[in-house]
């Protein structure tokens, strides 16, 4: 592509701010990494370099090394590595809109001695990202550029580019560029620029708010650390965790004058969800899967203190003559730790079921990774179908109650008709109808004046039967009682 006498190499300004933002957030990487961060769409690193080489001219960047891989064919080839200048860092944190002491080092006595780690770092930036490749038009050069190649989905870590691009599907990715910080400190004493000793430096920070990632921290594994060396690493950043400020008051803060927070929260913002933020452990050397697999469950068995939690159990009475256990693992202190491999995330992306979460059962998705099924929140839904249980027996007991009093109250009202019914009617006077004999509660005075019972009549009709119907014998009567 024909070039001016400033850009003799001939790269746009897109070109070059592409480089300085790639360079600004990696710090160390070779065209064809750039290429795949940035631009993997292009048929040729050589864009990419034409802008490092352009860059390179205005002091903004440098080559002080140069990288070696293994390509398609078996054979070892070295490409040069890109580092930013001084000045360079200034304009790369113009690009990325990020202050300039937060941008870091100019990575130049990484790139002298090959950067065997920042280029693994870089590839993992790669996978997460897995920028879609946009189609571009072919533009005329001078001279014919061999084709470099986007990663396909299923080749080996050490082969990042033997695919044509345009039969590359690539996995969704998580984030941008600017979404990621390389090699940022983590002070668990001390401040950012005189960090305390034993404070972590992190590898890679990730921060996806939109996509329900408020941070994450990256931490590449290139096999050279024992798994003891990196179970520690999860101890110093649970130190940095725990950590905490009194933050600045600002009328944007959720945070109440004179209420302590954690330090990184003051840098991330809040989770949403109980706990610290999660600590993903990429591995990047190329064994077996039983090595593997061995290395992962030392790792996990070293760490146990760190990521397990703490479980709270809990007795029940039930009232019925037996107890009922239960519990939920409280993470309010628990470092989340999700391991997965280069090779995994390059062939699904970092949304695909790649991640081993210790404490888990089995590979899953970032979302299912990063939940706590076991925390209070299910220990909560137990409680409530639990209560919702017992009421519904207490409602069915209740029931029970009432239709067993409800039968004992329609016996009785049966009894006492069977009852009414067996008994013998009460007898009547035969001249008046009304009772034959007085009530056993209360005397009837006529008694002691009528004559003797006939069982015929009562006490009254008794008395007038008694009395003579003829006149003498009425006057008889008078004169005898004494009536007027």
């Amino acid at each position: 592509m024909g070039g001016t006498k400033r850009r003799p190499y001939g790269a746009t300004a897109k070109t070059r701010q592409m480089v300085l933002a790639a360079l600004g957030v990696v710090k160390v990487a070779t065209a064809e990494q750039i290429r795949q961060l940035m631009c993997p769409g292009t048929a040729s690193a050589q864009t990419v370099r034409n802008g490092c080489l352009d860059l390179g001219r205005d002091g903004l960047v440098e080559s002080l090394g140069s990288a070696s891989r293994t390509n398609a064919a078996g054979n070892l080839v070295s490409e040069k590595l890109w580092n930013l200048t001084g000045p360079g860092l200034e304009a790369a944190a113009a690009v990325l809109d990020r202050p300039v002491r937060e941008m870091g080092g100019t990575a130049r006595g990484a790139a002298r001695s090959g950067a065997k780690h920042a280029v693994k770092v870089t590839d993992t930036l790669a996978a997460f990202l897995q920028t879609p490749p946009e189609p571009t038009r072919p533009v005329p050069r001078k001279q014919s550029q061999p084709a470099t190649t986007a990663l396909p989905s299923a080749l080996a870590d050490n082969d990042p580019a033997s695919a044509p691009a345009a039969a590359q599907k690539r996995p969704q990715g998580l984030g941008r560029i600017s979404s990621w910080a390389t090699e940022v400190v983590l002070p668990v004493s001390g401040t950012l620029t005189t960090p305390g000793k034993n404070s972590p430096r992190a590898d890679a920070v990730l921060t996806v708010p939109e996509a329900g990632v408020p941070v994450m921290f990256v931490e590449v594994d290139n096999g050279t650390e024992s798994p003891l060396a990196l179970a520690h690493k999860a101890g110093r950043y649970r130190e940095f965790f725990r950590r905490t400020v009194k933050p600045s008051p600002s009328p944007h803060s959720h945070v109440q004058t004179g209420e302590s927070v954690a330090m990184w929260e003051t840098f991330y913002g809040p989770l949403g969800r109980e706990g610290y933020p999660p600590l993903a452990i990429v591995f990047t050397k190329q064994v077996g899967p039983a090595a593997m697999n061995n290395r992962i469950k030392n790792v996990m068995r070293l760490a146990e203190a760190y990521w397990a939690g703490q479980y709270c159990e809990f007795e029940f009475d039930t009232s019925y003559g037996s107890d009922e256990r239960d519990g939920y693992t409280d993470y309010a202190d628990a470092v989340p730790i999700l391991v997965t491999t280069l090779g995994r995330l390059r062939e699904h992306g970092p949304l695909g079921p790649v991640w081993f979460r210790f404490g888990h059962r089995t590979w899953q998705a970032l979302t299912d990774a990063l939940d706590n099924p076991d925390d209070v929140r299910g220990f909560r839904r137990r409680e409530a179908q639990r209560d919702q249980l017992r009421q519904q027996k207490r409602k069915q007991e209740e029931e029970q109650r009432e239709r067993e009093i409800r039968e004992a109250r329609k016996h009785w009202v049966a009894q006492q008709a069977a009852a009414e019914a067996a008994r013998k009617p009460d007898p009547v006077c035969q001249k008046c109808d009304g009772p034959l004999e007085s009530s056993r509660f209360e005397a009837d005075p006529l008694e002691d004046a009528a004559p003797p019972a006939d069982g015929a009549h009562c006490a009254g009709c008794r008395i007038q039967l008694a009395e003579p119907t003829s006149l003498f014998g009425r006057v008889i009567r008078r004169l005898v009682n004494g009536d007027e």
